[in-house]
């Protein structure tokens, strides 16, 4: 009849509609498999580019290098800059004061002695022990992160070799008592500039002196030649006191001296001009009136004696008699001079 061996027209329909599906299905998973990836890539994408967002805080700069190379200081606040590998930051906090400790460290254990970088050489070829702090902050953030690797580790050996050079010139009695502010001044000075010819963009703040003491084996006799030349510092600003005390004491009185020999010597000298001039005077009187200037002197002459002379009068009738004659006018009238009251005048006129 009609059957050649070929599926009956249904069959191909079937067929043909089962493999337009799946081959929608295929295409629309082909589609929403490309639409996905793209999707990821682009948040990726996104996120690699949001990668350059950072935030430099108060008192830090931000260093910024392309491939490697320097471009730009970045200033507080929020930054960008392209994502890795094509760009970096190095975040440098430039206000913080830092510290490096020579020839000990301290620990969460306690301090601990570093012999070998604190045991030093000095002039005279004796051993002293130092301990230094040396205090720091980053003056030039780009030298900081280009010039030097390491720069904390350049600024201990850099502070080593300052303070072994300082140390080198000195003998151990300077270091250990007289000279301890001038092995720190000699040290910084020496410190930064090292670090200058570097470029490490590291500013030298101070320089502390902990300790500087002789080995443990002889400190004992060290300890007693301190103790020595403190008595001797002691002794020589007590005499100092002394001789503050005494010289301006000395000088206060040798003037006095002076004011007084000047005092006398100028009374001698206007008392004996005045002697002079009176003399002169007399003179002049006695060549105008002769007598007169003779008989006034006479009397003169003898108010003095009588003025020096105790007047006493006795009673010619009061001879014989038990009272004693004698009446002290001086003492009567209370001084030492012959004072004659008026009643005794009086009956000395009668008598």
């Amino acid at each position: 009849m009609a059957f050649n061996g070929s599926p009956p027209p249904r069959r191909n329909d079937e067929y043909e509609q089962l493999e337009d599906t799946i081959r929608n299905f295929s295409g629309w998973f082909s589609n929403r498999g490309s639409g996905l990836y793209i999707l990821i890539l682009v948040v990726l994408l996104l996120l690699w580019l949001a990668s350059g967002i950072y935030v430099v805080q108060a008192g830090e700069e931000g260093v910024i290098q392309t491939f490697g190379s320097f471009t730009s200081i970045s200033q507080p606040g929020l930054n960008y800059h392209l994502p890795r590998p094509i760009q970096k930051r190095t975040i440098v906090n430039v206000e913080a004061i830092r510290r490096v400790e020579i020839g000990f460290r301290t620990t969460n254990s306690g301090r601990q002695t570093v012999l070998n970088e604190a045991l030093m050489l000095t002039e005279d070829e004796n051993i002293v022990q130092l301990e230094l702090v040396v205090q720091y902050r980053i003056a030039d953030s780009r030298n900081f992160v280009f010039n030097v690797q390491n720069p904390e580790d350049v600024l201990l050996s850099t502070a080593e070799v300052a303070l072994r050079g300082t140390v080198g010139q000195m003998t151990i009695d300077d270091v250990i008592t007289e000279e301890r502010a001038r092995v720190q001044n000699d040290t910084m000075s020496g410190l930064s500039t090292l670090l200058d010819e570097y470029g490490a963009g590291i500013q030298v703040t101070n320089v502390q002196l902990q300790e500087a003491d002789p080995p443990e084996e002889v400190i004992d006799a060290f300890q007693e030649v301190v103790r020595a030349l403190a008595d001797k510092e002691r002794l020589i600003n007590e005499s100092q006191a002394y001789q503050n005390d005494i010289v301006p004491r000395a000088r206060g009185e040798r003037q006095r001296a002076i004011e007084e020999a000047t005092a006398f010597s100028e009374q001698r000298v206007l008392r004996a001009t005045g002697d002079a001039d009176r003399f002169l005077a007399i003179l002049k009187a006695y060549q105008l009136a002769p007598e007169v200037t003779r008989e006034r002197m006479h009397i003169e002459a003898v108010e003095d004696i009588l003025n020096s002379v105790d007047l006493t009068l006795l009673d010619p009738n009061a001879v014989g008699s038990q009272v004693l004659p004698f009446l002290p006018l001086g003492d009567l009238n209370g001084s030492g001079g012959p004072t004659i009251t008026n009643q005794s005048a009086t009956e000395q006129g009668g008598n």
